[in-house]
C-alpha cells in the first residue's frame, strides 16, 4: 500500500528521524495527511513513543520525587491524590522553594513545593492553543485531563515543538514541489 500524502516519504521521514519522532512520522503517513497546529492534542499524546504518566503522591519526599525524574530522564511529575490531579512538580519547582531557600530535599515534603492548582487541558485542545497557554504561563509541561476527571497524559514543550517543526517541514516541502512544478494537481 502506497503513500498518499503529497511529499516524499523519505524526506518526510528524514525531518522526523531529524527531531526524533517517527512514530509522529508513522501517524502521519497511515493517516494519509499532515500534521497541523490545530490538530488536538489526543493525536500528540498517540504519536508519543512513551506515553506512561509518571506521578507523586503529595506525601512523598522532594528527594525522592527528584529521584524519580532523574532515573526516568523527565522535568516534571505529577502530583496526584487518590487517582487525582492536585499538583504538578518540576525542576524548577525544586530549585526555587528547596535549593535557593536552603532546605533539605529529604525532608521536605512534595506538596509543600508543587504547584497547585494545576493548569491542565482536554485531548481535545488543539496543538496551538496549548502552546499559547504554556508561553503564557511560562512552564513546559502540560496535563491532559479526560471527560471522567481521569490523566490521561502529559504534553511537554518539546512535544510541541516537534509536532510543529514536522508541519512546518511539510509545508516547506509542500512548497517547493509547488514552485518546482512537482506539485501534484
Amino acid at each position: 500500500m502506497g503513500c498518499t500524502c503529497h511529499l516524499s516519504c523519505s524526506s518526510l521521514e528524514a525531518i522526523c528521524d531529524w527531531i526524533g519522532n517517527a512514530q509522529a512520522y508513522n501517524l502521519a503517513r497511515l493517516e494519509g495527511g499532515v500534521m497541523k497546529l490545530t490538530d488536538t492534542i489526543a493525536l500528540v499524546l498517540k504519536s508519543k513513543a512513551n506515553s506512561r504518566v509518571l506521578s507523586v503522591k503529595p506525601d512523598q519526599s522532594v528527594y525522592e520525587a527528584v529521584e524519580k525524574m532523574a532515573v526516568e530522564g523527565v522535568g516534571a511529575l505529577l502530583v496526584l491524590s487518590d487517582g487525582k490531579l492536585v499538583g504538578i512538580l518540576s525542576e524548577r519547582d525544586y530549585a526555587r522553594k528547596v535549593v535557593l531557600k536552603g532546605h533539605s530535599s529529604k525532608d521536605t515534603l512534595v506538596r509543600d513545593i508543587m504547584t497547585s492548582p494545576v493548569v491542565f487541558v482536554t485531548p481535545r485542545h488543539a496543538v496551538d492553543e496549548c502552546m499559547s497557554i504554556m508561553t503564557r504561563h511560562r512552564f513546559r509541561h502540560l496535563p491532559v485531563i479526560a471527560e471522567n476527571d481521569a490523566v490521561a497524559g502529559v504534553v511537554s514543550l518539546g512535544d510541541l515543538v516537534k509536532w510543529i517543526i514536522t508541519d512546518q517541514a511539510q509545508t516547506i516541502q509542500e512548497l517547493e514541489g509547488y514552485i518546482t512544478g512537482r506539485y501534484p494537481g
